[in-house]
C-alpha cells in the first residue's frame, strides 16, 4: 500500500484542507483520487478525515490504495518515440490507433502497448498493477504527440498541467475551402448533439466554453493548411469548430462532407506539438513532429 510521512510545509497561505494539501503541494493524488483510493490520514499522531484543515509544521502520515489491476494485454505494437523517462514517455501516436481500451477495442491500443513496453524494460517491480497514465487524448484518427505517465505522481503533475490550461497544444488540419480571415479565435460552447449521441454541437447558452485560434499557413483555393491551437479541451472541439465555421476538416467521418477531389481521405487532423514542463523540471519543454505523409500527398494535388 502506498504511504507518506513528512511534515507539513512551511509557506502556506493559511490552515488548507487536507485534500487540497495532499493534491495541490504534494502531488501524489489529486483530490478525486482522495477519495477514489481511500486516502486515510493520521495528522499529529491522530486519525483525521480528508477535509480537516492542515498548517505548517504539522506531523502527517498518509496510505492510500493502489490502483485496481486492468484487465489489460500486453502487445508489442510498433511505437514511434519523442522521449521517455523513468516517469513519462511522449509519442508521435499513429493515425488508426486508439488510446485506452473501449467498447470495441480492447486490443491493439496505446495503453496495450506500453503496459508491453514497461514490462519489457523491468519498469515493474514483482506483482505490481500498472495503469498507463494517460493524461490527455487523441481520436482514434488524429495522429500526433500524446504524452503518458509511468506513475500516479507524474500523472498527477501532468493533468494538473491540462485542468489549469498551462499546456500549449498546435495541431495541423487541412480543410474544405479558402477562410476570409487569415487568423483568428472561435469561441463558442459546445455540448453533445441531443440527435446523435455520438457527435457533439455549438449551443448558443448551453455547454462548456470553447475557444480555439486559427492561422492559414497556405490555401488552394478549395482548400487550405490550418494550424490550430486550442485554449480548452472539449471532446471533438476542433472538428466541431472548423464545421461551425463553414471549413470541416478534410475526411471527417462525424463532421465532415463529402470532397470529389478525395473521397478516400481519412481525417486530415495532426497534433504537431506539445509543449509543458515535465516532473522533476521548472522549465516547459516543447516536443514537435511533422506533419505526416499523408497530408504531403494531398497538399500538391490541390
Amino acid at each position: 500500500m502506498p504511504s507518506y510521512r513528512g511534515i507539513v510545509a512551511d509557506g502556506l497561505p493559511g490552515p488548507l484542507r487536507l485534500d487540497r494539501y495532499v493534491a495541490e503541494y504534494l502531488g501524489v493524488l489529486t483530490r478525486s483520487q482522495t477519495k477514489s483510493r481511500a486516502l486515510r490520514a493520521r495528522l499529529n499522531g491522530k486519525e483525521v478525515k480528508r477535509s480537516r484543515l492542515v498548517k505548517s509544521g504539522d506531523q502527517l502520515e498518509l496510505t492510500w490504495a493502489a490502483p485496481e489491476p486492468v484487465d489489460l494485454l500486453p502487445e508489442d505494437l510498433p511505437l514511434e518515440l519523442i522521449y521517455e523517462d523513468e516517469q513519462v514517455v511522449v509519442l508521435n501516436k499513429a493515425q488508426g490507433m486508439v488510446v485506452h481500451p473501449g467498447a470495441g477495442n480492447h486490443r491493439g491500443t496505446l495503453a496495450n502497448a506500453l503496459l508491453f513496453r514497461r514490462l519489457h524494460q523491468g519498469g515493474l517491480a514483482a506483482g505490481e498493477a500498472f495503469r498507463p497514465g494517460i493524461v490527455h487524448r487523441l481520436d482514434k484518427d488524429t495522429s500526433g504527440v500524446i504524452i503518458a505517465a509511468y506513475n500516479d505522481q507524474a500523472l498527477t503533475f501532468l493533468s494538473d498541467q491540462f485542468k489549469n490550461r498551462k499546456v500549449r497544444k498546435c495541431y495541423g488540419a487541412l480543410v474544405r475551402g479558402s477562410l476570409a480571415v487569415p487568423f483568428g479565435l472561435i469561441e463558442t460552447r459546445i455540448i453533445r448533439d441531443p440527435r446523435d449521441r455520438k457527435r457533439f454541437t455549438v449551443s448558443r447558452e448551453q455547454g462548456k466554453r470553447a475557444l480555439t485560434r486559427y492561422r492559414v499557413i497556405r490555401s488552394w483555393g478549395t482548400h487550405s493548411l490550418l494550424l490550430l491551437r486550442p485554449y480548452t479541451g472539449r471532446t471533438h472541439q476542433l472538428r466541431v469548430h472548423l464545421r461551425y465555421i463553414g471549413h470541416p476538416i478534410l475526411g471527417d467521418p462525424l463532421y465532415g462532407i463529402p470532397d470529389p477531389c478525395f473521397p478516400g481521405a481519412s481525417l486530415m487532423l495532426h497534433a504537431k506539438s506539445l509543449r509543458l514542463i515535465l516532473p522533476g523540471t521548472q522549465e516547459p519543454r516543447t516536443f514537435e513532429t511533422a506533419l505526416p505523409q499523408r497530408f504531403g500527398d494531398m497538399m500538391p494535388c490541390f
